[in-house]
């Protein structure tokens, strides 16, 4: 099994009463913690407490930054320029960038959240802005993106932009023949059984195939694992995958 392979997951998405995940126990289990800043969850005291919990496990913060879209959770596509993209991840980076400092640390790597992420697969004017802000932010600061079948165009953006790529693959979500997620309105795009997205994961880990949503095998080449924070089995899932991982 690949031991370089890294944990992460999606968290600080809760917003004021409102409470997504269940951070403090999954925290312990992953390397990475995708935080929300601001545009798609989380609100400061969410942001202050999830980068204090992850200074407390050693885990890196990443920041998670969306479409302005607390409504619809980042999920939905929002008409922005390339010039507004760059100015709103920069925004969001720098509002996580604060509880970091605070809190003795840095933000580590960019992920984008939802609908933005998924855009970044299509649309190349978008993926240079975002490359861009990763780069006006600090040289070095790498962006994760999705692995697909064939990155070739990811790594040639982000050659020009001189900025590290972080390739990631998803062990709870149905994927397309290309390694595009499957979109969330089909029924499957989400897989629910705890065994399947241990078996998925697991795959991914050992850079082996395994089924895409039609069946027909895929192999992906990931630096990182998500499990999602809002799945009700992830933090099952979580532990299995830390112990079988650290076991290797």
């Amino acid at each position: 099994m690949n031991r370089r392979i890294l944990l992460n997951c999606d968290m600080g998405e809760s917003f004021g009463a409102w409470k997504m995940g269940d951070d403090d126990l999954a925290m312990p289990l992953v390397d990475q913690a995708n935080l929300a800043c601001g545009f798609h969850a989380g609100d400061p005291l969410i942001m202050q407490r999830t980068v204090e919990l992850a200074v407390q496990h050693g885990v890196r913060v990443g920041a998670h930054p969306s479409y302005p879209d607390l409504p619809g959770f980042g999920r939905r596509h929002v008409a922005c320029t390339p010039q507004e993209v760059t100015a709103l991840v920069l925004y969001q980076l720098g509002a996580l960038e604060a509880f970091c400092r605070a809190a003795g640390t840095q933000v580590a790597y960019v992920k984008p959240h939802g609908a933005l992420y998924n855009d970044l697969v299509r649309d190349d004017a978008l993926l240079a802005a975002v490359l861009d802000a990763c780069a006006l932010y600090r040289k070095g600061l790498p962006l994760m993106v999705l692995a697909l079948a064939d990155n070739r165009r990811e790594l040639e953006f982000a050659d020009a932009a001189d900025v590290p790529l972080m390739f990631e693959a998803f062990a709870d979500r149905a994927y397309l023949a290309d390694g595009q997620l499957a979109p969330r309105r089909l029924t499957d795009a989400v897989h629910k059984e705890p065994q399947r997205i241990l078996d998925q994961g697991l795959a991914i880990a050992r850079g082996e195939p395994f089924a895409d949503i039609d069946g027909r095998p895929l192999q992906l080449c990931a630096d990182s694992l998500c499990v999602h924070g809002d799945n009700p089995e992830s933090l099952a899932v979580l532990r299995r995958l830390r112990a079988l991982l650290d076991a290797a």
